[in-house]
């Protein structure tokens, strides 16, 4: 037989389905002939049992094309000639057939489970369709093969001759079967398909199943293949150039065989060593690159290294940057401590103020509940009633309770003078400051806090808590980089920082106690003023900005300290106090005053006012002198005169209290409280009421006693103050009466008093009125 010619008919299959249908008798020149697969078992089938498997095949065959069901090429090859000439029905029917049928062949080919499932019955149509299809003679099968070879050459493209491909088709079976040509009757093409058993039907469901099941998981192993590949390349990272196949096909995998038709060149042990000297000789020059190049690398990093050393040991800027940033750590670092103490500064500051002002109001409120109860007795006295119900007996063993504690403590304090050697004091000018329990109570809790106290830095370094080292740090700055420390203006955040820490050391501290230390002893006051010194030794400007730290730390943190002490602790009634705190404001306002500007005028403002405030409420409040008849105050010894000789005594004691301001005060401000709110709205009033005698002008002489002296430094001055007009006419009253008396040596007193007070003027009217001409001489003095 001929040999066949190449099938490229595939490649046009999607052109016509008329075409798959002519083309599929011929198959590819590697394949066995499908007629040889015909056994004599097939070609001696009963006539009966063939004739009805051939009714029944177009019907079936009909009927699987739909469903997708497998069917070998043979049926299609066989049955075509038979549809073409011994049927009536249409010829694209037949085409139909013929595709339904290749692409059954297709699906057979994917899965032979399926087909072997099914060979029994196909084996008995096959040898039915032999005996039903004519089969052409060799001639003719050659002239069609030197045709198909002819379109190959000439036009590249196989005829679409349906007809033609039938008779081809009819002409080979003839020639292969003669003998099994059927009859005309056997030629109807039944149209009906024929029932199918049941276990037919589920084996081509299950077909249909098998096919949809091989698709997919072909389609997936062609993704995960593609993925395989993909990550194997990216972890053995293949060089460009380098071609390594890791596809894997899902059919058999192809394995490339030697080839021993292909002819090599000779080879020689003279070919082969001048290769390998040709690639030694590659090498060499490959590795005296690579030796090159990595001296020079070494010579760059020793050069490099060398750069840098030069460069940290010689560059200022190399210098700036490690001192600014050893600096710029350590001020974080001092913030963050900061910022943590400062909640148990805060709070160890809260509870001793809480327990100062505590017992500064237990002081006050028993001096005023005191006051008012001996005043009631006393006025109980003087109208002489007698209470008979039994809530005034209580009221009266209360008040009875109350001046004997009150009598218990003058004794006490009396006779401490006597042993002091002090006989000229006063009743009325003590503080009355005695506590027992509450004392003892009061320490204790002192102790606590102070204690606390103790703890809060326990844990810090002396870099980050003590003063003097933190000052240090940046007098260091100053001395080195003073452009950059004067222009960062250090000198504004130095007090914030110092802050904290000043408030830690002045806990406790009490300005209003005799033996509190003094501003000028206090560790941070030492070493802001040794670095203020420094600081004008290194700096060139004559107004350098680090003058202001301790005014501004006075002003920020001492003055608020000290005006809480004003406000709420301080007894303007007590002169202790009150002496010591105006040393302790003098010292600071001494020192606040160096540099004049509108921050330390408003730190000063901010001191004095509060305390001439807590000054009028004292006058408002403590001062209390009461009036009585005459006939109750004659007996010097009497309750009443008493009573009211502590009341005069202790207005007095505030009046002078008062004035001790003046050096810090103005004048007009101590005139309006010393002069216009105390002298004349009470002291004046209990000096009217009052016996003239020796005790009145002791009373005035005090009252002149307490005056400043500055206030009358003008020579030229010969008429008093405005405020002073009622006191000198009450001196004049008081002289005339001792002048008409036998006590006329009070007299010269009186007139010293208004010499002193600069009533000139008054007093010599007064002497040349009662021609006390040897008094004249002390007006000449002055």
């Amino acid at each position: 037989m001929a040999h066949r010619p190449k099938r490229t008919f595939r490649q046009r299959r999607a052109d016509s389905s008329d075409s798959d249908s002519t083309q599929e008798p011929f198959a590819e020149p590697g394949a066995p002939r499908e007629h040889a697969d015909l056994g004599p078992a097939e070609e001696g089938l009963p006539s009966g049992g063939g004739r009805a498997q051939a009714a029944e095949l177009p019907r079936r065959a009909w009927g699987r094309s739909r469903g997708r069901v497998w069917a070998s090429s043979r049926h299609a090859a066989r049955a075509a000639p038979r549809l073409d000439r011994g049927s009536d029905v249409p010829e694209s029917r037949a085409v139909d057939l013929s595709t339904d049928e290749e692409d059954g062949t297709h699906r057979s080919s994917e899965s032979k489970d399926d087909q072997s499932s099914s060979s029994n019955s196909s084996s008995s149509l096959e040898e039915e369709f032999t005996s039903l299809v004519n089969i052409p003679d060799a001639a003719f099968i050659q002239a069609a093969y030197r045709k198909c070879e002819l379109a190959r050459a000439q036009e590249d493209y196989i005829s679409l001759d349906v007809k033609h491909a039938f008779t081809i088709s009819g002409m080979r079976k003839n020639t292969e079967y003669p003998e099994s040509e059927p009859d005309d009757h056997e030629n109807i093409i039944p149209f009906t398909p024929k029932l199918q058993t049941l276990r037919q039907k589920m084996a081509e469901e299950t077909a249909a199943r098998n096919e949809e099941t091989s698709e997919d998981s072909e389609e997936d192993k062609k993704y995960q293949d593609i993925w395989e590949q993909q990550q194997m390349r990216k972890a053995v990272k293949i060089t460009k150039g380098r071609d390594i196949d890791l596809s894997h096909s899902s059919e058999s995998q192809t394995v490339k065989k030697f080839d021993a038709s292909i002819s090599f060149p000779p080879v020689n042990l003279e070919i082969i060593k001048k290769q390998l000297n040709t690639r030694l000789t590659l090498l060499q020059d490959t590795h005296r690159s690579h030796l090159r190049e990595y001296e020079k690398y070494i010579q760059d990093v020793k050069s490099s290294k060398s750069t840098i050393q030069n460069l940290e040991n010689s560059s200022n800027q190399v210098l700036n940057f490690k001192f600014y940033k050893s600096m710029k750590v350590y001020v974080d670092n001092l913030i963050d401590c900061l910022n943590k103490k400062i909640i148990n500064i805060q709070e160890i500051e809260s509870a001793m103020h809480a327990l100062l002002v505590k017992q500064a109001m237990i002081f006050m409120k028993r001096r005023q509940d005191e006051l008012k109860h001996e005043s009631a007795y006393l006025q109980q006295l003087s109208r002489k009633a007698e209470m008979s119900t039994n809530r005034s007996l209580a009221m009266d063993e209360k008040t009875q309770w109350i001046l004997e504690e009150i009598e218990s403590r003058r004794a006490r304090r009396r006779q401490a003078r006597v042993l002091s050697g002090n006989c000229t004091h006063q009743e009325g000018t003590s503080s009355d400051d005695e506590l027992s329990s509450d004392m003892i109570d009061f320490q204790k809790s002192q102790g606590d806090i102070l204690q606390d106290h103790k703890k809060i830095f326990e844990d810090v370094h002396d870099d980050f808590c003590n003063i003097q080292n933190i000052l240090l740090k940046f007098q260091q700055w100053r001395e080195k980089f003073p452009d950059s420390y004067y222009e960062a203006f250090i000198s504004l955040c130095i007090p914030k920082l110092l802050n904290p820490l000043i408030r830690f050391q002045l806990i406790d501290w009490n300005p209003l106690k005799f033996d509190s230390i003094g501003l000028k002893q206090m560790p941070w006051f030492i070493s802001i003023e040794e670095f203020i010194d420094s600081s004008m030794e290194d700096s060139k400007k004559e107004d350098s900005s680090d003058k202001k730290i301790l005014s501004t730390v006075i002003s920020k943190t001492i003055i608020p300290r000290l005006t809480d002490f004003v406000e709420f602790i301080w007894d303007p009634l007590s002169t202790s106090q009150t002496t010591n705190l105006i040393t302790q404001s003098r010292m600071i306002l001494e020192e606040h005053s160096t540099c004049e500007n509108e921050v330390i005028s408003k730190g000063k403002q901010d001191l004095l006012k509060p305390i001439v405030s807590r000054m009028k409420k004292a006058i408002d409040d403590d001062v209390f002198i009461p009036l009585y008849p005459e006939s109750a105050v004659e007996n010097r010894m009497s309750p009443h005169s008493k009573f009211q000789e502590r009341q005069f005594w202790s207005g007095l004691k505030l009046f002078r209290n008062i004035l001790l301001w003046n050096e810090l005060l103005p004048e007009d401000t101590l005139q309006e409280l010393g002069l216009g709110k105390l002298l004349n709205r009470y002291l004046i009033i209990a000096l009217l009421n009052a016996i003239p005698g020796p005790d009145v002008v002791k009373k005035c002489n005090q009252i002149a006693a307490c005056l400043p002296d500055k206030w009358f430094q003008n020579s030229a001055m010969r008429t008093s103050f405005p405020q002073l007009e009622n006191f000198i006419q009450f001196l004049l009253q008081s002289a005339r009466k001792l002048s008409t008396s036998e006590i006329r040596d009070e007299v010269k007193e009186i007139i010293l008093i208004l010499v002193k007070i600069k009533a000139l003027n008054q007093a010599e009217s007064f002497i040349e009125e009662y021609h006390l001409d040897h008094l004249k001489s002390v007006i000449k003095e002055v």
